[in-house]
């Protein structure tokens, strides 16, 4: 569903509330960025010099497993192997963007396309990650829908080494220089889905996900 005019709508009407034109002046443009450009950063933990092997600790930390290829290409044979591992079969949706990847060469049957109800396995890529905390960033799109990681039990996420950064604020200052503004959804994915809603106990994949599983890839 499309709600960028019932977005428009709304802020059209907070504006007009507060006497202001129509649309965003170029000065109000200005202004913004430049606050965000300058404003202070506040206190941020260590991750160490190796952001990469941070990352990967705080991933199992997350309750992730992971594991370190060396190119893209090699995320087929390196899914099915996992996958073969867990006794979790080889059909999967993944996001059209990774839909020319070898995948066939490797036994698996992965359809580029946003999952249904019934897709047990969920491939995508990343955005970026943030080492910080083990989260993955993912940006919406028409090639990159973000039910992929939503809908099925299973998610697993590539991520180029290059493409992860120490702290949060990184990964954002990355979507500002890339993209200029962030897209209709950001998640930031911090392992499986969890609840302790119930009796302080916890519960993996009430809301999505009770698997997640990430690729690193070493050469990217």
């Amino acid at each position: 569903m499309d709600t960028s005019k019932a977005r428009s709508a709304i802020l059209g009407r907070i504006r007009k509330a507060q006497a202001r034109p129509a649309s965003v002046a170029d000065f109000e443009r200005d202004t913004a960025e430049a606050y965000v450009a300058h404003h202070p950063l506040a206190p941020r933990p260590g991750v160490g010099p190796d952001v990469t092997a941070h990352f990967e600790a705080q991933a199992l930390r997350m309750m992730c497993t992971v594991a370190r290829i060396r190119a893209l290409d090699d995320a087929p044979a390196a899914i099915a192997a996992w996958l073969a591992a867990h006794g979790l079969g080889g059909a999967a949706v993944c996001w059209p963007a990774l839909g020319a990847l070898p995948w066939g060469r490797s036994g698996l049957a992965v359809e580029p396309r946003a999952p249904s109800g019934d897709d047990k396995i969920g491939i995508t890529g990343a955005f970026a990650a943030v080492a910080e905390t083990g989260t993955l960033m993912l940006l919406s799109g028409p090639d990159t829908p973000a039910a992929t990681h939503l809908l099925p039990e299973t998610h697993i996420a590539i991520v180029a080494a290059s493409r992860i950064v120490p702290h949060y604020e990184d990964g954002f200052a990355l979507v500002r220089a890339e993209l200029g503004q962030p897209p209709r959804a950001m998640n930031l994915v911090s392992g499986p889905s969890r609840t302790a809603d119930i009796e302080q106990t916890i519960v993996l994949g009430a809301h999505g996900p009770y698997r997640v599983h990430v690729l690193i890839v070493e050469g990217a």
